[in-house]
């Protein structure tokens, strides 16, 4: 008989281990788009988090004089602030289920709620970018042509938006349907692979800046109307931070429904770095944000200089 997930299931190694293959998984880690933010964490008891920041330095520089003394600047501190998301799941298996299948069911839940809860991270992720680019704050950060198709020079000119800054920008996060137009138009920097071989063919970069294909970015309209948006990254351009909970998982038995559950929980934080989170129109039934608050541009505003938010946005035209 096979292993049985309620045997082996030990709460103190399964809860480390999901959180740990959670982010092995994660596409936008291994590009650096998201990653670690120094004395982040989730806190105990609030559902916001302060993120304290210094401005850069202003002025100009002074001739110096034995006749005068300099006039000292100031350095000035900005106030960033995050919402933490406090998300949950369970899925259930029959007995039945693992009766006819020959194996265990519920352990094959366990095995793919990684997955589950990358994808739902990426979901997430795409509603945070939506309502940050809805907020009027952010438009120096988007470049907003949707009649024009998807180009090389029309990337170029998106990675543009950050002057200077531009090179900061690492990675770019585009729907499936925009990333084969672009390798049909020769725009990466890839190997396609021709003939018969068991090679997946490559989309690995644009100019050095790793492509990865998401088909939960933004797709308005319909037919050869429709309205794509792609996303431009520098590294740890979203700030994350990963709490355990009061109880990550666990399981639960009812036996008149011959049914096990296995219950999974989520406490952490996904931030855009130099957007703060205002909160002002969040569904009150909720008392930590969904993705449609997320969604909102009413709930988001830039503290940062337009420059120093490592994010462009590109809303285009398929061909």
């Amino acid at each position: 008989m096979a292993t049985k997930l309620e045997d082996v299931y030990v709460p103190e190694v399964f809860d480390p281990y999901f959180i740990k293959r959670t982010e092995e998984k994660s596409a936008l880690r291994a590009a650096g788009i998201i990653g670690p933010v120094n004395g982040l964490n989730v806190p105990d008891g609030d559902a916001t988090v302060n993120m304290p920041h210094w401005n850069d330095l202003t002025g100009d520089d002074e001739v110096m004089s034995d006749q005068r003394e300099l006039s000292p600047g100031k350095i000035v501190a900005g106030l960033d602030a995050a919402a933490v998301l406090i998300r949950s799941k369970a899925w259930g298996a029959h007995e039945l289920a693992s009766a006819l299948a020959g194996d265990d069911a519920l352990g094959a839940i366990a095995e793919l709620a990684s997955d589950f809860w990358t994808r739902a991270e990426q979901r997430t992720l795409i509603s945070i970018l939506t309502g940050v680019f809805a907020s009027p704050s952010m438009t120096d950060n988007m470049l907003d042509v949707p009649t024009m198709p998807v180009s090389k020079n029309l990337l170029i000119d998106a990675i543009s938006l950050l002057g200077d800054s531009s090179e900061e920008l690492t990675g770019m996060v585009c729907h499936s349907a925009v990333r084969a137009q672009l390798a049909k138009n020769e725009v990466l920097d890839a190997r396609v692979n021709v003939g018969d071989t068991n090679t997946a063919p490559e989309f690995p970069s644009f100019l050095g800046r790793r492509v990865i294909a998401d088909d939960g970015c933004p797709v308005e309209g319909a037919g050869d109307a429709k309205i794509y948006t792609t996303y431009l990254f520098g590294n740890g351009a979203i700030g994350f931070a990963a709490g355990m909970g009061v109880t990550p998982s666990e399981m639960e038995r009812k036996g008149l429904a011959h049914t096990t559950y296995l219950i999974t929980r989520r406490h952490f934080i996904l931030h855009p770095r130099g957007v703060k989170w205002l909160g002002a129109h969040q569904n009150a039934e909720n008392p930590t944000p969904g993705n449609a608050d997320l969604a909102d541009g009413r709930n988001w505003s830039r503290v940062w200089e337009p420059k120093s938010i490592r994010i462009a946005v590109l809303r285009h035209r398929l061909g």
